[in-house]
């Protein structure tokens, strides 16, 4: 949960304390969302480097290298201030982040697919995403937080980013790192993880994965943060909501979620769970619009998404085995990303 907290925290900075701070400069939803889209971007084409994981480095290493640059991704963003101006650079700056973010992550999922039993990959998923959710909430909560009460932007991403390279510290009581392949060179290894990508794909399991991955079931992506003023809700609010608070409940239902998806089909599950954030969205749409709306509906919204993102990644846990566990998870997570990104565009 640690380990994997500044993947998610790069997330919502991103999401949350950039695009509130480019609202209040006057720019656009549709330019906020295009910016905060290009966060999922990367995460989308990652199943195209994720193999470098598994066949160069060991988790341990490749989970510093990408935390340090992850970091100075955050902290960059606060040295352009957030106008209309600054688009162009900010968006650079996120899309970069988000790609050595993607490698802190495939360390992670590498690390627990290969300490991880099959009876426990609901729960150890829990985890997994609440630890992602849980660092949105930093970077959106917080971050926005910080935003608002220091002189300077660049205190705040600054801030954020030195949580960040703390978690390194967690790799002390992480497992050990296990390597992909025992031996074999460059070639022999990449021809392998293509092997053992191919075999999840052909089983029946593996093709339901595919599909479900692809489908906009459960992917989260509506804009809270920069509606919220037509629920007249407050800069507090906002930060409470969308960043700790929401971050908090949407980790409480990543627990809920992968203990869930222990006693019954994941895949089943997933679905279920993105019933119910559908109609809890389906709900925010049609009664009224207030400030006490907007607490209680998007929170609904955040605990349905700590559920079906444990639930995605039981079942991508499931589907994969071990070995090329990096490559294999990521082919999934990249499409599963493809439907948030699309989402995230068309809600803007």
């Amino acid at each position: 949960m640690v380990l994997i907290l500044p993947y998610g925290t790069i997330g919502g900075y991103a999401l949350v304390t950039l695009p509130y701070q480019l609202k209040m400069a006057g720019v656009s939803v549709a330019q906020i969302t295009a910016l905060s889209a290009l966060v999922i971007l990367p995460q989308t084409w990652k199943f195209f480097w994720a193999p470098v994981v598994d066949v160069t480095l060991d988790q341990r290493k490749w989970y510093v290298i990408s935390g340090v640059f992850t970091a100075m991704g955050i902290a960059a963003i606060g040295f352009f201030p957030p106008t209309r101006a600054s688009l162009t650079a900010l968006s650079i700056i996120v899309f970069t982040a988000s790609a050595a973010a993607s490698f802190l992550g495939m360390a992670c999922e590498s690390l627990i697919a290969h300490a991880t039993p099959d009876e426990l990959r609901g729960q150890v998923a829990g985890w997994y995403q609440a630890g992602n959710l849980g660092g949105v909430g930093i970077g959106g909560g917080l971050g926005l937080e910080l935003a608002q009460h220091l002189p300077a932007p660049w205190m705040a991403s600054t801030m954020v980013a030195a949580l960040c390279l703390l978690c390194c510290a967690a790799l002390l009581w992480a497992p050990e790192a296990e390597p992909a392949f025992e031996r074999g060179n460059l070639f022999q290894k990449l021809t392998e993880t293509t092997g053992e990508l191919w075999q999840v794909v052909r089983q029946r399991s593996g093709v339901l994965a595919l599909i479900l991955c692809f489908l906009p079931i459960a992917t989260g992506a509506a804009p809270f943060a920069a509606m919220a003023t037509e629920w007249r809700a407050s800069d507090h609010t906002v930060a409470l909501i969308s960043g700790v608070l929401g971050g908090v409940i949407s980790a409480l239902g990543c627990l809920v979620g992968g203990w869930v998806c222990d006693r019954m089909d994941r895949k089943d599950a997933y679905v279920w769970f993105g019933i119910f954030q559908a109609a809890s969205g389906i709900a925010m749409a049609l009664l009224a619009r207030t400030e006490t709306m907007y607490v209680v509906l998007t929170s609904i919204y955040a605990f349905g998404s700590g559920l079906a993102f444990a639930a995605f990644s039981a079942f991508v846990l499931e589907a994969i085995g071990k070995g090329a566990a990096a490559t294999k998870y990521n082919a999934l997570a990249s499409l599963s990303n493809i439907p948030i990104y699309y989402m995230t565009n068309i809600d803007g």
